[in-house]
């Protein structure tokens, strides 16, 4: 059975409760396609609006973090049961620029993976190298330790309904896009830690995304190809051309 592709906006740091409906009800009609999985991760504060404004659309809604204890005294997080009692599906668990300026880490990530799937919540976590860490051909064993630790305890039953993301560091908010074959090799190189950490049947199910200034002109080619089964999007998530990559056949 083929994977459904997975097409996620990540707003980042963008839009007010206002601007986020209004930016909703210009993309509901352009991205409409059911043959794909359609998800808005968006900053805490709209999430509710959002949830309304995507009513009676394919739009779903994820959250863009997520703490991993229950409750408590952890001024400015928030928790999953916040999350799944407004309605959210998704969320984007190991950011780049999480583990960048916050000081996330496999473990931390780890503990939000596990969180997330007690309650119900569908993580999408994170992978990917930096510029430096390409040039010096270590790639696929840093991100096989991010895969690896970001899934202990995970069974395989939860597995096969993760989302994978792999965003090369040195591809956000720059410009430059992996290649193609760039992209599918690691996704590929993702599966088969996941084959080796459960099985084939896992690893055939699990769907790996690409993320990393995908836009309209990127986006037919890259989830062409065999291991990639979406996109994680920025920036062009923000504009009217997300229509375009998620309407990219």
């Amino acid at each position: 059975m083929a994977r459904k592709k997975i097409i996620a906006g990540n707003w980042k740091m963008n839009m007010t409760p206002s601007e986020a409906v209004a930016l909703v009800n210009t993309l509901k009609p352009l991205v409409a396609n059911d043959d794909v999985d359609v998800v808005f991760c968006v900053p805490a504060i709209d999430i509710i609006p959002v949830m309304e404004a995507a009513k009676g659309s394919n739009i779903q809604v994820g959250a863009e973090n997520m703490y991993y204890e229950e409750k408590g005294a952890y001024t400015g997080e928030i928790s999953p049961a916040m999350l799944t009692d407004v309605g959210v599906k998704y969320v984007v668990l190991g950011h780049s620029e999480r583990r960048q300026y916050f000081a996330e880490t496999n473990e931390t990530v780890n503990k939000k993976v596990l969180k997330a799937f007690e309650h119900g919540i569908t993580p999408i976590m994170c992978c990917g190298e930096t510029l430096e860490q390409r040039e010096q051909g270590v790639t696929m064993d840093f991100i096989r330790q991010q895969v690896k630790v970001g899934m202990l305890g995970v069974t395989a039953d939860q597995a096969k309904t993760a989302v994978i993301a792999y965003e090369p560091i040195w591809a956000i908010g720059t410009g430059k896009t992996a290649t193609t074959e760039q992209a599918q090799e690691v996704c590929k190189g993702i599966r088969e830690c996941v084959a080796e950490i459960y099985d084939d049947a896992t690893a055939a199910a699990i769907r790996i995304q690409y993320g990393g200034s995908v836009n309209a002109k990127t986006a037919a080619d890259l989830f062409a190809q065999a291991d990639i089964d979406g996109g994680l999007v920025g920036g062009a998530a923000l504009k009217p051309d997300f229509g375009q990559i998620v309407n990219y056949k």
